[in-house]
C-alpha cells in the first residue's frame, strides 16, 4: 500500500501458518535458530524466478522463487551500521581504489563477514497473495466513508484476510515467546509487545515494536468504540513504560500508531522512534494513538461514522470492489 519497496516488507504480519518451522527464518541471527544453534540454510536451494520490486536508496530487494518446488517471497535488506561497530569495521575491512581527484576518493570497502550481514525474511510457503503483495504497483487514494466501510471494505476483508494463527501462537505463548519485550495478560485491555521483523534489534534509532492485543474481534480502527478506552489507554501507558526500562527512550521520543488499512485484522499499535521513517508512519496511513484516543472521548462512534482515506494498491482487489460501485 506504501510509495516505495521498502514500505511493502510486513512479511509476518501475512504469512499462513502451514508451516511452523519455515515460515519465518530471521537472518539478523546468521544462520541460528531460537536457541542460538546452526540450522539448516534452506535458502540454499531456492530457485529465482524474478524480481518483484526493489529499492536501491532502501537498499532493498523482494524476490519471487521457489524452494523445494513451493512458491517462496525473500526480501533482501542491508542492515544499518552501528556505531560501536564503526572502529573496527575501518582497522577490519579491505578497500579497493576506484577513483581519486584531488582530495576526494572512492573505494569498494569488503568488511569482515560478521559486519557485512543481510537482513532476509523468507515467506514460505508463499500464496499467489503474498506474490502480488510484494510485487511494485502504482498506488491510489481511497476515500472511504462509513456506509463505504460496511457495504464495500467489510465485505471484502471478511473473505479476503489472511490466516491470523500466528498471531494467536504469540498470544497465546506457542510462538516467539523469547522476543515478547512486556506483556499484560488481562483478556480485556492486556496486549503482548515484541519487536517487529523489519527491525533487526541491533540499534534504537530505528526501533520498531509491535504492540498485539489480546481481545480478539477487534478487527481494525473502524471497530474501535468509547468501550475500547481502557484497552487504548492501557496500552499507551505500559507500552511506553516499557520501552523507556528496555529500551531508555521516554515517550517524547516515540512515534506511537495504527495503520489503515492494516496488514492484518486484528487490532495491533505499532511502536517506532520517532524520526525513523518506518513504512506506513506517512499520513495517508497512519494514525496517533493519542489522537485515536480524543476522538473517542469526544465522539464514542467517531471510527463509525469518520471518513477515511487510505492507499490501495492497483492490484488489490479492494481497489477493485470501490471501481465496481462506483466510488473511485
Amino acid at each position: 500500500m506504501a510509495s516505495s519497496a521498502a514500505k511493502h516488507v510486513d512479511a509476518r504480519n501475512e504469512t499462513q501458518d502451514k508451516s511452523p518451522g519455515l515460515k519465518r527464518p530471521r537472518a539478523d541471527d546468521g544462520n541460528r535458530g531460537d536457541d542460538g544453534k546452526e540450522t539448516e540454510n534452506i535458502l540454499s536451494g531456492f530457485k529465482t524466478s524474478n524480481v518483484l520490486s526493489d529499492s536501491a536508496r532502501e537498499k532493498i530487494i523482494f524476490i519471487h522463487g521457489k524452494i523445494a518446488e513451493q512458491d517462496a517471497v525473500v526480501v533482501l535488506e542491508k542492515t544499518p551500521f552501528r556505531e560501536e561497530n564503526l572502529e573496527e569495521l575501518f582497522s577490519g575491512s579491505k578497500l579497493r581504489l576506484e577513483m581519486t581527484n584531488d582530495i576526494y576518493s572512492t573505494y569498494r570497502l569488503q568488511a569482515p563477514p560478521h559486519l557485512n550481514e543481510i537482513k532476509t525474511t523468507v515467506v514460505f510457503p508463499a500464496t499467489e497473495k503474498h506474490v502480488k503483495k510484494y510485487q511494485k504497483q502504482e498506488s491510489f487514494l481511497v476515500e472511504e466513508t462509513g456506509e463505504y466501510y460496511k457495504s464495500i471494505t467489510l465485505p471484502y476483508i471478511q473473505l479476503q484476510s489472511f490466516s491470523l494463527q500466528w498471531v494467536y501462537n504469540i498470544l497465546e505463548g506457542k510462538a516467539e515467546a523469547e522476543r515478547v519485550i512486556y506483556e499484560d495478560p488481562d483478556p480485556v485491555v492486556g496486549f503482548v509487545l515484541l519487536p517487529d521483523l523489519k527491525w533487526d534489534q541491533k540499534q534504537v534509532d530505528d526501533l520498531y515494536l509491535i504492540a498485539i492485543v489480546h481481545q480478539r474481534g477487534i478487527r481494525s480502527l473502524r471497530d474501535l468504540k468509547s468501550e475500547h478506552l481502557p484497552l487504548l489507554q492501557n496500552i499507551s501507558k505500559k507500552g511506553k513504560e516499557a520501552v523507556l526500562e528496555r529500551y531508555n527512550l521516554p515517550a517524547s521520543k516515540l512515534r506511537v500508531y495504527l495503520h489503515y488499512q492494516p496488514s492484518y485484522y486484528h487490532l495491533h499499535i505499532h511502536f517506532t522512534k520517532l524520526g525513523y521513517e518506518a513504512p506506513g508512519c506517512g499520513v495517508e496511513r497512519a494514525h496517533l494513538l493519542s489522537d485515536v484516543i480524543q476522538n473517542l472521548q469526544c465522539d464514542p462512534r467517531y471510527y463509525q461514522t469518520r471518513t477515511l482515506y487510505f492507499p490501495v494498491r492497483a492490484d488489490d482487489g479492494l481497489l477493485g470492489k470501490f471501481k465496481e460501485a462506483e466510488k473511485i
